[in-house]
């Protein structure tokens, strides 16, 4: 899950024919390149620079998102001097993923050859045989920047060692402050909260401003309490279904200090207002007003909050998830059709790795980046380590278009990083229960709430 659907997208769309793309719809894409699976034994070399090969992949920028069509536009015709018979069909889609035309897609077997995914949604490619073990074609000289990608990002991609998607995106949560609030209680927002005991004295503070200011927010609706249910979970070290996926681990004194926390700030504290079951988009509303002091996000919440709600960056910070056990981590990918040729499969890897995974280039090239007016500086997407890390902190550093030191204290102290639950949807749903309970009953029994949301979670978990 994200944030924006909970993910705001960099891509979908329709490219100019100069660029060979066209947006009309793509199911499987032409057999010109014949048909076939096996890599065969030359599988790990790059793609030949003269092979003639088409593929259509979806999610490309739309014409609505002009700044980030130009780069992609760009990229294109960059790609095309180093591969000039490769030819990209593209898909308009907006948002990129719905989830029943994604369910649907896979069952009818039309998706493209190269096609976008959440990290949560790799199960039900594999168990639909949607997608192509790319393990043959993946290494240092097809992706060379291959070994600087986190262990913990392509582990996500990957089912019994074979690897099925490369990454486009990742995150990682953390907490969100609003910097004139806690400057005006007399808080630092150079160094929020690190422990929930802080998190709770400093809403305390915050809400004391008065003007009806909360000091803490967080999700209770539409499977985001779940989400954030979770989040909370893990950064206590805790658990929220058992490593096998087979039963529910939250019931316990990890998520009972979750649920008891909430409901000490909403009713004894006081400090969480008294509208709750929110969701995606009321906590970010509230923080551009100056009503919010603090809520669980990623970096890319304020992009919504820039683009969509002509919110300044300056005006917010962030640090690590409190507890700083571990932190939800997520993103998205793109996987490879399953029964593609070998060259399509090549091409598709030239182009992602030329598009998403090259510091200093595609996605990755910010002085181009900055000049199509999208903000530089965010510390997202969050997937390299070692010497392409240095590189590329080094280059969004120096084109900078926010303020990068309000958001030193969550890039100075990574977080290890644990995914979303199995089943996400489905016990996040059951979770909402228990978190918009705490924070609208005063009487809410913590006990019971998890005993019943154990035994539900247990059912979906066991029905497969």
């Amino acid at each position: 899950m994200r944030s924006s659907g909970f993910r705001r997208t960099w891509t979908t769309a329709a490219i100019a024919a100069a660029f060979a793309l066209t947006a009309a719809a793509c199911g499987t894409s032409s057999t010109d390149e014949g048909g076939g699976s096996d890599p065969g034994s030359d599988a790990g070399k790059p793609l030949d620079k003269k092979a003639k090969v088409t593929i259509s992949i979806d999610c490309m920028p739309t014409k609505t998102k002009d700044d980030e069509l130009k780069g992609w536009n760009r990229d294109i015709k960059a790609f095309k001097k180093l591969y000039p018979n490769v030819t990209i069909k593209g898909k308009a889609t907006d948002p990129c993923l719905e989830p029943p035309r994604f369910t649907a897609m896979l069952k009818a077997k039309s998706q493209p050859d190269v096609f976008y995914a959440y990290f949560t949604d790799r199960q039900q490619i594999l168990d639909n045989d949607a997608a192509q073990d790319i393990t043959p074609y993946v290494n240092n000289k097809t992706v060379p920047a291959l070994g600087d990608i986190s262990g913990n990002v392509l582990n996500d991609l990957k089912s019994d060692d074979k690897l099925y998607g490369l990454p486009r995106e990742h995150y990682s949560m953390g907490l969100l402050v609003n910097r004139k609030l806690f400057k005006k209680a007399g808080l630092d927002p150079d160094k929020p909260p690190t422990t929930w005991e802080e998190v709770r004295s400093a809403s305390k503070k915050i809400a004391g401003l008065g003007g009806g200011v909360n000091g803490f927010g967080i999700y209770s609706a539409t499977n985001q309490g779940g989400w954030h249910f979770t989040a909370s979970v893990y950064s206590r070290g805790g658990s929220v279904v058992t490593p096998d996926g087979k039963k529910a681990a939250f019931n316990d004194d990890t998520g009972k200090a979750v649920l008891q926390q909430l409901k000490d700030m909403r009713f004894k504290d006081e400090s969480m207002g008294k509208t709750q079951l929110l969701k995606w988009g009321d906590l970010q509303k509230q923080m551009v007003s100056d009503k919010l002091g603090m809520f669980l996000a990623a970096p890319d919440d304020l992009n919504m909050m820039a683009q969509q709600l002509d919110a300044e960056y300056s005006r917010f910070g962030m640090g690590p998830i409190p507890g700083q056990k571990y932190t939800l981590t997520g993103g998205d990918a793109y996987y490879v059709k399953k029964g593609i040729s070998p060259e399509k499969t090549k091409a598709a890897i030239a182009w992602l790795n030329f598009r998403f995974l090259s510091q200093g280039k595609g996605r990755f090239d910010w002085p181009k980046i900055k000049t199509d007016g999208l903000p530089v500086g965010l510390p997202q997407p969050d997937f390299w380590t070692g010497e392409t890390r240095k590189k590329d902190d080094a280059a969004r550093e120096k084109d900078a278009t926010v303020p990068v030191e309000n958001f030193q204290a969550f890039r100075d102290n990574p977080v290890p990083g644990k995914t979303e639950p199995a089943k996400a949807q489905e016990v996040y749903k059951i979770l909402d229960v228990a978190m918009s309970t705490v924070l609208t009953n005063k009487n809410a029994d913590v006990d019971k709430l998890l005993d019943t949301a154990e035994q539900q979670v247990n059912q979906v978990l066991a029905n497969g």
